[in-house]
C-alpha cells in the first residue's frame, strides 16, 4: 500500500526524478514519506526496496 509519486527534474545537462514513497511506521502506524532525487533508471529499484 505504498503511494509512488515521480516527477523528473531537469538541471543543466543531468536528467533527474525525485520520488515520493509514503511508509508505514512498525511503531505507531502513522504514515511517513521519503524523498530521494535520484537518476530516472533508479526510480523502480528505490520502489522494490522496503
Amino acid at each position: 500500500m505504498a503511494k509512488k509519486s515521480v516527477a523528473s527534474l531537469q538541471t543543466g545537462s543531468k536528467r533527474l526524478s525525485k520520488a515520493i514513497k509514503m511508509v508505514k511506521s512498525p511503531k505507531s502506524g502513522a504514515y511517513t514519506f521519503e524523498e530521494a532525487i535520484m537518476a530516472p533508471e533508479e526510480v523502480k529499484d528505490y520502489f522494490d526496496k522496503k
